[in-house]
């Protein structure tokens, strides 16, 4: 055919890297086969595809708002209806609301595959597990909602109603499994419910629970001691002040990450205690204090603003500072503020105690450790301890980078599916972080999965004399720095579909 050079155009431009990516994660862990056969009626095929649908643009676009995680012109914009085959009905609610249902149901089939498929992958390690919580919420009212906590409100939103996320990670913070309980219940109250669900779902092997300290209290410590189960748990800060901060060097022994650890404590019952020194976590400590100094600060000055603007009740700018103390607590108590009553008018004085701030500050370093475990010296109870910052480093992806929040759903239900999306997705998150590791990257998924998805999916256009137009699909060939991403992943992308 004679070719018009002239009309040679590109059409249809797409975004294709990021959804290949993600598709082979799932594929690599095994998850498209076994969402085709939890989906094993005919009519129920679509169904997984939507499933898998969901689970990738959770992935790809974490802030999305999208009452169902997926819109139908971002859905568009992607290579997905290519990679899979069949588009997917995007525009059906109620379709994507019964994949939904039917993911949720398989949802303890699916933490058990998933543990199994990504043991081999990851090597993983289960004689430790870590154990922590985050929150989210989900917005409106609803009678319907059992999940509905009014009594609590966590994330201080009068509009939106929480929820409690447990999550439990192994040492590599690979996410085994989670549970979701009502945002009004307490953090240190959730542990013995999540420990019960992970023994029955993978039995009662001699693990090791580490426990941040949110979760002490003497009913769960006592829990933990039954049946043979270990723990290590931090103590919050105010033991600090009953114990005696020495500071002679030959007292200590190195720990991990340049910290100190040293004995102070065993008794009769077979717990031991040991006091830990770290200067990074002085200053990370001294950091947050600063953080919600200038928060209670300017917060303050506000309120005090307010009450000379115009005529405020004391009663309703106590209230104000109530929850500003609230929002703020880690520095609240370093500032005296008092609302008095000026013949019916709020007047606020306040001052910051630096007397309180200079007590506390030398005790930011350090922290306390009890744990059960009777065999191991202090250095490997700190050790294994420090992973548990890996693991909210983790965490702190799953909040942010995956942004778990707001959902949108009204039905218990549909809170809970998507939640199970979100953990889908944070899934493949720890797989390309495992591969992006393996590759010498470092744990560096963001910026590989940002480069990544700069490769697009379009339609090169040639037209004839004769009138026909030739169409072809092609991928856009990756940059330099794409490529060598590519090779150290041993990843190969096709140049034509």
């Amino acid at each position: 055919m004679e070719v018009n050079a002239n009309g040679i155009r590109l059409e249809n431009k797409r975004d294709f890297g990021g959804p290949w990516l993600a598709l082979h994660l799932i594929q690599l862990l095994g998850l498209d086969k076994f969402l085709q056969s939890t989906f094993s009626d005919s009519s129920e095929k679509d169904q997984s595809l939507t499933a898998l649908i969901l689970v990738i643009n959770r992935f790809l676009n974490p802030a999305s708002e999208s009452e169902l995680l997926v819109a139908p012109p971002a859905f568009k914009n992607t290579a997905l209806s290519d990679l899979l085959g069949v588009p997917a009905k995007l525009d059906d609610a109620d379709h994507i609301y019964r994949s939904l249902d039917h993911l949720l149901a398989k949802k303890e089939d699916l933490e058990v595959f998933l543990k199994k498929q990504s043991g081999s992958l990851a090597k993983l390690e289960y004689d430790i597990l870590f154990y922590n919580i985050t929150s989210t919420y989900f917005k409106e009212n609803s009678a319907s909602c059992p999940l509905d906590s009014p009594d609590y409100y966590r994330e201080h939103r009068l509009d939106y109603q929480p929820v409690v996320v447990a999550l439990v990670v192994t040492r590599g913070g690979w996410p085994l499994g989670y549970e979701v309980f009502p945002g009004n219940q307490a953090d240190v109250t959730s542990l013995q419910g999540m420990i019960g669900v992970i023994e029955s779902r993978y039995g009662e092997s001699d693990r090791i629970w580490i426990i941040d300290r949110d979760m002490r209290s003497d009913e769960n410590l006592q829990f933990l001691s039954r049946e043979n189960r270990r723990y290590i748990v931090g103590f919050p800060k105010s033991p600090l002040k009953k114990c005696e901060v020495d500071s002679q060097v030959e007292d200590w022994f190195s720990g991990q990450d340049g910290d100190a650890v040293k004995n102070i404590h065993s008794d009769k019952d077979g717990v031991v205690s040991f006091l830990c020194r770290s200067q990074d976590r002085g200053k990370n400590e001294n950091t947050r204090r600063d953080k919600f100094s200038r928060q209670m600060e300017v917060g303050l000055a506000k309120l005090v603003t307010r009450c000379e603007k115009k005529k405020w009740a004391p009663d309703t700018i106590s209230k104000s500072l109530g929850r500003l103390r609230e929002k703020n607590s880690r520095a609240s108590r370093f500032y005296f503020a008092k609302v008095y009553d000026d013949e019916g008018r709020a007047r606020l004085e306040w001052h910051r105690i630096q007397e309180k701030v200079v007590d506390v500050q030398p005790l930011d370093s350090y922290y306390i450790l009890h744990s059960n475990i009777t065999k191991w010296d202090a250095k490997d109870l700190q050790e294994a301890y420090i992973h548990l910052t890996m693991v909210e480093d983790a965490f702190r992806i799953d909040e942010a980078d995956l942004c778990l929040r707001p959902l949108w759903q009204q039905k218990e239900d549909r809170v809970r599916a998507n939640i199970l999306v979100c953990f889908l997705s944070f899934v493949l998150w720890k797989a390309l972080g495992r591969l992006c590791s393996q590759a010498g990257f470092g744990d560096e998924p963001l910026r590989v999965l940002r480069e990544l998805t700069e490769i697009d999916m379009l339609e090169v256009v040639i037209p004839t004399r004769t009138g026909v137009d030739l169409r072809k699909t092609c991928v856009s060939s990756p940059t330099k720095s794409q490529q060598i991403l590519l090779e150290r992943l041993h990843l190969e992308i096709p140049n034509e579909w």
